[in-house]
């Protein structure tokens, strides 16, 4: 099968994923295999390839990246029975936890210390077949296609847990830092709750997703041209912006008593949390929130806006995210 390996990190700019031919795996009693339909490309793969993550992240080499990923089942092991070949599943970036620790055991197992990570501790989508784990694969809705739905299963369920850690409720405000490949689902979810949602962008195209998505107006950041959201203007503030200076952002904009969800790591030095505002961090969320996600996706009150790429053209596509030139989440198709 072809796959774009990752064999030495590198900059992207030098290609360091070389498509190659990789046999074919064969799935374990507990596992599936998965042509692969779509996978998702997430600026997280982007760090690894350039190896931002060293010497911790990925496990080995080569690896293949990739975990956001949708397909066709192809073939199961002999303990699988709820799921047949030929049924369409999605898999997330948790490809698997231990199960018995106190986090799986209350339904929180993406904080699992033994959690495996499609793509960075194993090989993930960014190939034809991929083997997943059975108890971590979700059915796919029928209405979505293989494009729309491999979004869902990164940005989507990173989107869900972080707005349900803001506690928002009808009426409220609040400002979403960062309109991309999960951003501009934050935006969507948090609408859904009956907010009042406004988004902070630098980026003229996304602060225009965001408002075609719900929210109610954009602004840009503090200290960066147009116009920008007042001091204490809102209840609450999700932070996807990768830049350290969008947590003190959040901080200026979030009334004293508000809250502030971090969903991606964050240098963020000392806070003023005086006035009672609280910060959180958010990762990903668990399986019964990525089941909600796919249903609301179903009942069309969440989409992926999203750009599809040949798999041979994996570099080129993360060489666009880092220069941001991607709108919302490019799609790896094999």
């Amino acid at each position: 099968m072809k796959a774009a390996l990752l064999e030495q990190a590198g900059p992207i700019e030098n290609k360091p994923l070389q498509l190659r031919e990789v046999a074919e795996p064969a799935p374990s009693a507990t596992q599936i295999l998965i042509k692969v339909g779509a996978c998702g490309v997430c600026r997280s793969n982007l760090h690894m390839v350039e190896g931002d993550w060293l010497p911790n992240t990925p496990a080995s080499f080569p690896i293949i990246p990739g975990h956001e990923v949708v397909g066709t089942i192809s073939a199961v092991g002999s303990a699988v029975t709820h799921l047949a070949v030929g049924d369409r599943v999605g898999v997330q970036p948790i490809w698997k936890t231990c199960g018995v620790c106190q986090y799986c055991l209350s339904g929180r197992e993406q904080l699992c210390r033994q959690r495996q990570i499609t793509g960075e501790t194993l090989d993930g989508g960014y190939a034809e077949y991929m083997l997943a784990e059975s108890a971590y694969a979700y059915p796919l809705p029928d209405n979505l296609s293989f494009e729309e739905a491999a979004p869902l299963f990164c940005p989507g369920i990173t989107a869900y847990g972080s707005v349900s850690k803001a506690h928002l409720t009808p009426g409220q405000k609040v400002a979403v830092l960062g309109v991309g490949g999960v951003g501009h689902m934050v935006i969507q979810m948090a609408a859904l709750t009956g907010a009042d949602v406004y988004a902070v962008t630098r980026s003229a195209v996304h602060q225009a997703v965001a408002e075609e998505l719900g929210a109610l107006k954009s602004f840009s950041p503090k200290g960066s041209g147009g116009s920008n959201l007042s001091d204490n203007a809102v209840d609450a503030a999700i932070v996807f912006a990768p830049s350290d200076a969008s947590v003190a952002e959040a901080m200026r904009i979030v009334k004293p008593g508000g809250r502030i969800v971090l969903g991606v790591a964050q240098n963020v030095g000392l806070l003023d949390i005086g006035d009672e505002r609280t910060v959180v961090g958010s990762v990903l969320g668990n399986r019964q929130q990525m089941r909600e996600v796919l249903n609301l996706a179903a009942a069309g009150k969440l989409r992926s806006v999203h750009a599809d790429f040949p798999l041979a053209e994996a570099n080129e596509v993360l060489g666009m995210l880092k220069a941001g030139k991607i709108r919302a989440r490019a799609v790896l198709v094999p």
